[in-house]
Formats: structure tokens, sequence, C-alpha cells
């Protein structure tokens, strides 16, 4: 880190969107702990003790704490990003679109995903100069990113604001904060965390990675050479096995069997923190931090992340439902389109605003995702 940039703990919250908000909650726990008065050291002036003739001054009233004013319901957006910089004009894809949505009582939160592939309807934006138009809502970080005239330089933060008003526009949710997080991000978030612990749900072959964590060859559309394989079972996994095994959708279940997939590393990554007691130690709070870097693009509203922190700061990992939404293809003349929800997850979405998703819930547990 150099001398003159800025020290930033709130990127730390992605560990609980990539754990949302447990490690936002836990890095305000730092620094009240930072700031806590300490004795006296004597090293300043001694305060003087009040005399019987001259009455202490009141004590004024406790100042709120930053976000007390903040209520539910809360929605939180988290989309991840393949840069793959190394390619010349690529432009980023929105490869994970996840909503925290946080209930009135702000006590519980359910988390779900939307299908890259899912056909939306995408907003003209005059930023980047796209149209509008209906397509696949990964293509809404691509057409929002562009800077005219910058062709070699996307904005991560237009992309951002495309995604978050495609999306929604089409959950009919207001989404009051969110964060982009690029591949790198999450592996070093992961590596800086020590790893995760995660139990693998079915065998998953990688087509990115070789067992040593290099990439595999490529040829055309087809990898070869020796892949990397994720057993069914318990697992401890570094920051580009958490990430790769995340990644993967040509599997059984295809792209929701991923977005299952990403929900438990999530709540994984949150477990872990909570277990390390990491948002409570101020140095490994820094360390996350700099891992971070500028791979985190923050997008609050106007509030401050801190603000989410101290309103959220009551959840634990046990608090967090997970849900997934099925869907099915849509075709057009016998041509792959991409994807829609089922109405079930259509009705799930009119729980959230409605407010009933617990009763929706119960009536639909297979929705529930098994962690």
């Amino acid at each position: 880190m150099t001398g003159t940039r800025p020290r930033r703990r709130w990127p730390l919250v992605l560990a609980a969107l990539a754990a949302v908000l447990l490690v936002a909650a836990g890095a305000v726990v730092t620094t009240r702990l930072i700031s806590r008065p300490t004795p006296d050291s004597g090293t300043g002036p001694a305060t003087p003790t009040p005399s019987t003739a001259t009455p202490a001054a009141p004590t004024p009233s406790p100042t709120p704490p930053p976000g007390a004013d903040l209520t539910g319901p809360l929605n939180l957006l988290l989309v991840g990003v393949d840069t793959r910089v190394s390619v010349p004009g690529w432009e980023p894809h929105a490869d994970a679109v996840l909503i925290l949505h946080v209930p009135a009582g702000l006590d519980r939160a359910y988390l779900f995903s939307l299908p890259r592939d899912l056909v939306v309807d995408i907003p003209a934006y005059p930023k980047s100069g796209y149209p509008g138009g209906r397509t696949k809502l990964t293509h809404a970080m691509s057409y929002g990113s562009r800077v005219p005239g910058d062709k070699g330089h996307p904005s991560a933060a237009q992309g951002y604001e495309l995604v978050r008003t495609t999306v929604s526009r089409y959950t009919g949710l207001r989404l009051d904060a969110g964060a982009v997080l690029t591949f790198n991000g999450f592996d070093k978030l992961v590596d800086t965390l020590g790893g995760v612990d995660l139990y693998v749900d079915q065998r998953v072959a990688s087509i990115h990675r070789r067992p040593d964590g290099r990439y595999r060859d490529r040829v055309g559309d087809n990898y070869t050479g020796p892949q990397m394989v994720y057993e069914k079972g318990e697992r401890h996994l570094t920051g580009w096995q958490a990430l790769d095994y995340a990644r993967q959708r040509y599997t059984a279940g295809g792209d929701y069997t991923r977005q299952r997939h990403q929900q438990q590393l999530i709540r994984a990554l949150a477990r872990g923190i909570l277990d390390q007691g990491l948002a409570r130690d101020p140095a490994r709070v820094e360390q996350v931090t700099d891992a971070l870097g500028d791979t985190l693009v923050y997008a609050g509203g106007g509030r401050q992340l801190v603000e989410f922190a101290y309103a959220l700061g009551g959840l634990d990992a046990d608090a967090f439902v997970l849900v997934g939404l099925p869907g099915d293809a849509v075709s057009s003349g016998g041509s792959y389109q991409g994807e829609q929800l089922l109405p079930v997850g259509r009705q799930f979405l009119a729980a959230l605003r409605d407010g009933t998703a617990d009763s929706f819930l119960a009536a639909h547990p297979k929705l529930r995702v098994k962690t």
C-alpha cells in the first residue's frame, strides 16, 4: 500500500455479499474497538475532580450511529465480473448476479441469484451510447461499461448502473446498495482469509483449470489437457479453487447448479469469517482490504457502507436463507435465446415485494438451497 492511498475498510463487506453484511458489521466493531477511549496513560493532563461548588456539566446525548435511520426492507446487489483483461477489447460481463433481501425486521436475509442468461429488457443508457434492447442479463454489464471514445478502458461503475436499473425493473425491487467484484478480487479475498471450508454437493470437473491451478490449453471452443476435479464431500478450497468451482456451469444442472454453488460459497465464507473472529482484528481487516485493492466497486446510492453495517449488525450466518429460483430455456425458431424464471420464481419475487417471503417459502420448501 502506498503512503498516499487512503485506508478503506468498507471493501471488507464483499466477504459477506461475498459474505455480505456480516463482515461490514464486523468492520464496524473493529472501528469501535479502535476508537474506544483508553484508560489515562499519564501522558496528558490529569482530569480535575469536580467540586461540590461546581456541578459537573451534563452528559451530552449520544450521537446516533450512522445508519440508525435505516429500516427495512433493504436490497443489496452483488455483480461478479469476468474481466479477462488479457484479451484486447474485452468488455466485462456479469457472470454472477446475486441479491440480498433484508425484510423490515432486519433480523434475517434472503440470498438468491438471477441467471446470467435471463432474458430481460435492458433500458437505453445514454452514458455508454446503448439504445436499449431485449437480451441476456449478462450483457447489461458489457453494454453499460462502454466509454465512448475510450474502448480499451471500460467502466465497471457504469456497467453496474445499467445492471442495477435492469435488475430493479425486472424484479420490482428497489436496490439500495451494491458492488462489483472481479474474479481476481474474489481469488485474493479467499486466500487472504486462509481459504474456505465447503461441502461440495456433486462432482464437478473444471473446464478452466489444471490440477495445479494453471489454466488449461484451449483449441477453439474446446479445452484440452488434465482438468481439476472437485469430488463430492467436505473440502478446503484455496482462492483459485473456490473461484474455479463457483464458475463451473457445464455440469449437471447447468447454470442453476452454478448459482447454488455460488450461494453456498458465500455462506461458507461468512461462517469462516465469524469463526476466525476476523472482523474484530484490525490488522486482519486491513490485510483483507489491501488484498482487494481496486478489484471492488461499491455503490451505495448516497449511503456509506458503514451505515448499512450498523443497521444490519445483528445478522449472523444462520440468518442467511439461500433461495434457488428455477427456470427454463427460452427458444425462438429452434434457436436458444436465454433463460426465463418459472412462475414459482416470479411469485417469490412478488412475495418479497409484499413482505410475505416467509410464508411463501414455507409453502414452497423446495426453493430453499441446502448448505
